[in-house]
């Protein structure tokens, strides 16, 4: 006879999960099948299933309540009460194990099933425990699971409207150390993007992933998941932000979004994904919460934002980007913490095939992307160093004949690298693929940068540059001054333009002017 000992239960509990949250997403997911199955059996019409999450801070509790199909009394013992028994398929539900209703007993002081089934006039109770549960596993003393099982769960019935049909799970007393799973905040932000929930509507790109999707013949999954009354949505949107002291503010955008399907040799589709692109300005700032590839199963997250960054052909790869891969393939299966994959041959093939697309086309996306904006900034120096020429020989004056001198050989290097540079950008607009990923980044960048401004500003100014041979000197106009004090001036503005910041130096340069006009 083989007994299973209760280290078993702490670890399909306590030890299963290392952040307290999963408990909303493993709850969430049993609602989702049975919402699915509600529909099917004609208890509910598409878009009518829900799921709604209540806290209460002060009372430390928790609700997740759904309006599915609930559970017949007849079933409940068998279908609530047994441990990695369930009747769910592989590839089919989104939980199949069986353990996933067991990991409130970790957070809580008692848990609580309360379930009903359409048309019946009874509602099934499970309670359970958990404080109980927990101490018997830190005794020094031999439990086995059947045991424990047995000391801390008690089933009840009580009269109920037979018009209602819903499961409800209950957590009362939740743990001192777990106050996160009471803060809203937190848990908006966690099942924004690890639940199937909708995108929210001001993400104006979504339409282009649900076209696409229907265009594969995939269904996103997608459900109402309340909060305290707000429903969640998943939180991505087309601008990217940074923090600039106290304030968040825009420093780039998301203009379009790219696709890709990954197949085996049979042109079978395992996954597919969106990725969003941008100017690529940097990585993106950890305030936007949606940064990072994320991986999906049945629309419901594995892992975190960092979980496929190992694919990329430098780590840091993954956070220029925003996007979604969807599995597809029965035979990519979740494990028990839903953190990846099981380990077989179609997840094998699953990161050949991302790695190939991370390595060939987006991290040569971010990189090309740097190379543009540098090629148009060598263009922007060019203007400037221009500029300041112009300006010191119509309005300010040179220090000396040395400042103009090096300014025009600064000018001449200028030029040359913004004419490379310029050479670089044409041949790469000429051998862009039309709507490849490259050329919708480098328009991109280009309206940023204003291209063809630039081009033109660059021509115009070459012609007034070669033209223009009058010498003005910042001396010119102190008329106060006999020529040998001019010269003796002129030496002490060149010290400091020599070892003054410029900024600072300028606003000696004019201070001095002022004095000697």
């Amino acid at each position: 006879m083989v007994i299973v000992g209760k280290n078993i239960l702490d670890n399909l509990t306590t030890g299963m999960y290392s952040d307290s949250k999963v408990i909303f997403r493993e709850y969430i997911q049993n609602a989702c099948d049975q919402i699915d199955l509600a529909i099917m059996l004609g208890i509910l019409s598409p878009g009518e299933g829900s799921v709604d999450i209540f806290t209460d801070i002060k009372k430390r509790y928790i609700s997740i309540k759904d309006n599915a199909t609930g559970v017949k009394a007849e079933d409940f013992v068998g279908d609530v009460g047994d441990i990695a028994n369930s009747n769910k398929e592989i590839g089919k539900n989104k939980g199949f194990r069986g353990i996933g209703r067991l990991c409130g007993l970790a957070y809580c002081k008692t848990l609580k099933f309360t379930t009903s089934y359409l048309g019946e006039n009874v509602k099934s109770i499970m309670t359970c425990d958990a404080q109980k549960m927990r101490a018997m596993l830190v005794e020094n003393k031999k439990y086995t699971l059947d045991e424990i099982w047995d000391a801390i769960i008690t089933y009840s019935t009580d009269e109920e409207n037979p018009e209602e049909h819903y499961f409800e799970v209950e957590m009362f007393e939740i743990n001192k150390e777990n106050t996160d799973l009471l803060n809203e905040k937190k848990v908006r932000k966690y099942l924004s993007f690890v639940t199937p929930v909708p995108y929210r509507n001001t993400f104006v790109l979504r339409s282009c992933i649900y076209t696409y999707a229907k265009k594969l013949g995939y269904k996103i999954d997608e459900y109402c998941v309340r909060v305290n009354g707000l429903q969640i949505f998943k939180e991505y949107t087309t601008k990217l932000k940074e923090q600039s002291g106290a304030v968040l503010k825009n420093y780039d955008e998301i203009s379009r979004l790219e696709f890709k399907d990954f197949c085996t040799t049979d042109g079978e589709l395992i996954a597919w994904m969106w990725v969003g692109l941008s100017r690529f300005e940097k990585q993106i700032p950890k305030v936007n919460a949606m940064r990072g590839l994320r991986v999906r199963s049945s629309n419901i997250q594995l892992g975190n934002d960092d979980t496929l960054q190992n694919l990329f052909k430098e780590n840091r790869g993954n956070y220029y980007f925003v996007g979604e891969v969807f599995a597809v393939s029965k035979n990519l299966i979740p494990n028990s913490q839903r953190d990846y994959f099981n380990e077989n041959e179609t997840r094998v093939l699953f990161e050949d095939l991302l790695r190939e697309y991370f390595f060939d086309v987006l991290h040569k996306l971010y990189y090309e992307a740097n190379r543009v904006k540098n090629d148009y900034k060598r263009q922007q120096e060019y203007l400037g160093k221009v500029s300041e020429y112009q300006k010191k020989e119509k309005e300010q004056g040179f220090v000396n004949e040395e400042e103009r001198h090096q300014l025009q050989l600064d000018i001449e290097k200028a030029k040359k690298n913004a004419d490379e540079a310029r050479k670089r950008l044409d041949k790469l607009e000429t051998g862009d693929i039309m709507n490849s990923p490259l050329s919708e980044v480098r328009k991109s960048i280009g309206r940023k940068y204003g291209a063809e401004k630039l081009k033109k500003e660059a021509q115009q100014i070459t012609i007034t540059i070669e033209e223009d041979k009058k010498k003005t000197y910042v001396t010119s106009g102190m008329s106060k001054l006999s020529r040998s004090e001019r010269k003796i001036v002129s030496k002490i503005l060149s010290i400091v333009t020599e070892i003054a910041p410029k900024d600072i130096a300028e606003q000696i340069i004019e201070k001095i002017k002022e004095e000697m006009r």
